[in-house]
């Protein structure tokens, strides 16, 4: 008894619609990974710390606003709000890195991602770019509210808010500086290990654990150490650039050492970057 084959027509058919091509990967990724920073199309579980960070900052801004409009001599900087707030920012970046690259290396889906036409380089930029956003959104959209409520508030007329306009450009570039420095140390840790966990606490480890250097070199009796003490660590390195960029006030005499500070922030990021490039393309390549 012969046995015959049948083929069935079940209206597959070629894709004929336009290719879209690499840039719209990589802005597919990049919305993907904004979204998904706060929690947008995921479970409620996973809403609620980025929504309670968010919600903090917000609240700590409506409550400066708030005190700025009844004592209009509070001195309060948008820069000093991205120091202020430096210690919610480590946990963000913590929570936010692993979960933007973390999961695509345990879950196996990065050979998906590099076949064609996205590239290794376009996954790092889309992710870059994306927790960055995230964490200048954090840290920009609350400045935004103090000026307003000082905008709205002052009693000096149009120069009042010029005066504040002035203050907030350099906050908001301060706060882009802190999402860079996050970012780069953040992914770059985050993607040595697809366990969430690990990733999370090596990040916090990193900021925090470089923080007691930073107070032992400040008290030695060498006056260029006290100077030179706030480069040890990510937090200080920051707002020492911070002191010397933009003037605000985080304790630690810079002495003439400020432009260090500023030299260093751009050459860690800057190395950040390339090391995560060169980690993907090292995992592209397998």
């Amino acid at each position: 008894m012969s046995e015959t084959g049948v083929i069935h027509d079940i209206g597959y058919q070629r894709y004929t619609g336009p290719r879209l091509g690499r840039a719209a990967a990589i802005n597919a990724l990049y919305v993907h990974g904004l979204r998904a920073a706060y929690g947008l199309g995921r479970s409620a579980k996973a809403k609620i710390f980025p929504w309670l960070v968010a919600g903090i900052t917000v609240l700590v801004a409506v409550i400066i606003a708030a005190v700025k409009s009844q004592i209009p001599d509070f001195e309060f900087g948008y820069a000093e709000f991205d120091d202020s707030l430096s210690w919610l920012i480590i946990f963000f970046a913590a929570i936010l890195a692993p979960a933007l690259v973390s999961r695509d290396i345990r879950s196996g889906t990065l050979p998906l991602y590099f076949s064609r036409p996205l590239r290794a380089a376009d996954y790092v930029i889309a992710k870059f770019l994306a927790m960055t956003t995230a964490i200048f959104l954090l840290l920009g959209v609350p400045q935004l509210i103090m000026f307003l409520g000082a905008a709205f508030t002052t009693k000096k007329g149009f120069s009042g808010v010029w005066d504040e306009v002035q203050d907030l450009v350099p906050g908001l570039g301060y706060s882009v500086v802190w999402a860079l420095l996050f970012t780069s140390i953040g992914l770059l840790i985050a993607s040595l290990t697809g366990k969430q966990a690990f990733a999370a606490g090596g990040i916090v480890a990193v900021f925090l654990m470089t923080t007691p250097v930073v107070g032992v070199m400040s008290v030695l009796p060498s006056t260029t150490a006290n100077h030179l003490a706030g480069l040890v660590s990510p937090m200080t390195l920051i707002s020492g650039f911070g002191s010397w960029a933009f003037g605000t006030d985080i304790g630690i005499d810079l002495g003439r050492y400020g432009p260090i500070y500023g030299i260093e922030a751009f050459c860690l990021i800057a190395a950040c970057f390339l090391l995560l490039l060169a980690r993907y393309r090292k995992v592209a390549a397998l």
